[in-house]
């Protein structure tokens, strides 16, 4: 019973998701939300009292899939800064596929002054990237000399256009290519001379397993503590 419980509760969120990003939160019902899960009213109003309760589970499943994504790239032995490249091609290819980061996105702009249970899922992404960047910078990986303000400003701003540049009507192998076209204008600014060719600007084959230290160029690792 439990199990089925939880099954319906993630197809809600999926589907509160999909229509959040569709419709947007003032034009998105849980009628039709209900309808889009295959589930009655009822099983909704069981799971979610509310519709800032589903915007709530939608925008704290967009900030899981985003912490998980960090998280796995830190633990396979990936640099911080290699992480960050990689995670902001993993943002531009789930705004795309995993509508609850697009419907996180969308939620933040339509529902600025209602309740705060909707969170700004803008804060929790430039948490991530610039918590990254720092971790890059204490690990030696950024030029010693240089404003601090100035860098995080600048990768901060990049990386907010990926969500702005993932709105149109791009195809999705060109978005891709702009990525990696930002890093690679991007990654000469921020790494000591020389040492560009050690970081990977290109999207990362999906099942790469990570290499120690001194493995191939181009991909940069460090070594995970245990």
């Amino acid at each position: 019973m439990q199990e089925r419980s939880e099954r319906t509760r993630r197809k809600l969120v999926h589907a509160g998701a999909e229509m959040f990003h569709r419709n947007g939160y003032a034009n998105a019902t849980l009628g039709g939300i209900a309808s889009f899960a295959g589930v009655t009213k009822g099983a909704l109003y069981f799971h979610f009292a509310s519709k800032d309760e589903l915007a709530e589970a939608v925008q704290l499943r967009g900030r899981a899939l985003l912490d998980e994504s960090v998280r796995e790239r830190l633990e396979a032995g990936l640099s911080p800064l290699q992480t960050l490249v990689d995670t902001t091609h993993w943002m531009a290819r789930t705004l795309r596929e995993e509508p609850a980061i697009p419907a996180s996105f969308r939620l933040t702009k339509e529902c600025a002054g209602l309740p705060e249970t909707v969170a700004d899922f803008h804060q929790i992404w430039l948490a991530a990237v610039c918590g990254l960047l720092r971790q890059a910078r204490d690990a030696g990986e950024l030029r010693a000399e240089g404003r601090w303000e100035s860098v995080e400003s600048l990768v901060a701003a990049a990386a907010c256009g990926i969500e702005a540049m993932a709105g149109t009507a791009m195809p999705y192998a060109e978005l891709q290519r702009r990525v990696s076209g930002l890093w690679s204008l991007l990654l000469p600014i921020l790494v000591p001379e020389g040492a560009v060719g050690e970081w990977r600007t290109e999207v990362p084959a999906p099942d790469l397993p990570a290499r120690p230290v001194g493995g191939a160029p181009g991909h940069r690792y460090r070594t995970v503590c245990h």
